[in-house]
């Protein structure tokens, strides 16, 4: 199935799942979030990522948001979904109700228990790319899957139909340039190469890579796609000034957790009341002042 030329590429924001205590999905205000970014303009929304806390939902919860998302996109914006579950037949569930819901793409993180091997994570993907006709993104979350997706590996997966883009997480900056240099000599030309970890992915663009997965663009489009466009530009000097506008966020993303961040940042901004999913814990006020200060800087 041909890829949509934005479906990888440029800003793809992924927005939290708001849900009430028992997992319910808030779809009225999922929907407030999405408009947002299609108005501002991004290049494809992450539905479901680990931002869209997907793990903490159940199936028919992630196949409801699909179907609300896509209506409300109405093909305007790619819709990337992740499909990420324990076992390879329920992500093989998934991936059907997504493409049966109107998803454009798939996500898919290696998620395990047991620690997976390289070869069991192959046939994990291999089984999805042969049950879908959609586009398939390897995602690369150590931090949470506790599995690394090899260079190797990565270009082992790119081989096979429908594998389209990996999803990796930015290097220091030092090495980006040539780490990307390095991953895109071992995958085919079409193979999209985007990168995730929100302070420190703009440059790994402004290095050469294809797409930026923000946990801000999310909340904040237009400061995120302000940035982005200026990596893809190549304005090292823009990229620098528009990431000193978000820096005191990024602390805060490193310091107590992105999810946790956003979560009440939203609030802050009024766009929902929803608090993430137990055991998470919501931020206290001193948290909170700071997440707002941070916020005003990039209102300026």
């Amino acid at each position: 199935m041909p890829v949509p030329p934005a479906m990888f590429r440029g800003l793809s924001a992924f927005p939290i799942t708001p849900a009430d205590a028992r997992g319910r999905i808030d779809l009225a205000g999922l929907l407030g979030l999405v408009r947002r970014l299609d108005a501002a303009g991004v290049d494809s929304v992450g539905l479901l990522g680990s931002t869209g806390t997907y793990a903490y939902l159940s199936r028919a919860e992630r196949r409801r948001a699909v179907e609300a998302v896509s209506a409300a996109l109405g093909g305007r914006v790619p819709l990337v979904v992740g499909i990420g579950a324990l076992r390879t037949d329920e992500v093989l569930d998934l991936a059907r109700d997504a493409e049966a819901a109107g998803a454009d793409g798939l996500l898919l993180a290696p998620v395990s228990y047991t620690p997976l091997t390289e070869e069991e994570v192959f046939q994990h993907f291999a089984a999805v790319a042969a049950a879908t006709r959609l586009p398939l993104c390897i995602y690369n979350n150590p931090a949470t899957t506790h599995f690394t997706v090899s260079d190797a590996l990565v270009a082992r997966l790119a081989a096979l139909p429908g594998v389209a883009a990996v999803k990796n997480p930015a290097p220091p900056e030092a090495e980006a340039r040539a780490r990307h240099m390095a991953l895109r000599a071992m995958v085919p030309a079409s193979f999209q190469i985007g990168y995730s970890g929100d302070w420190t992915a703009p440059a790994a663009v402004l290095a050469g890579g294809d797409a930026w997965y923000s946990v801000v663009a999310g909340l904040l489009p237009v400061p995120a796609l302000r940035l982005l466009r200026a990596a893809e530009a190549g304005d090292a000097a823009e990229v620098a000034r528009q990431d000193a506008r978000f820096a005191p966020l990024w602390q805060l993303f490193r310091e107590l957790g992105s999810l946790r961040v956003v979560y009440a940042a939203a609030n802050l901004l009024d766009l929902t009341p929803a608090q993430p999913p137990r055991p998470i814990l919501p931020l206290g006020e001193p948290e909170r002042r700071r997440i707002s200060d941070a916020l005003r800087l990039l209102e300026a």
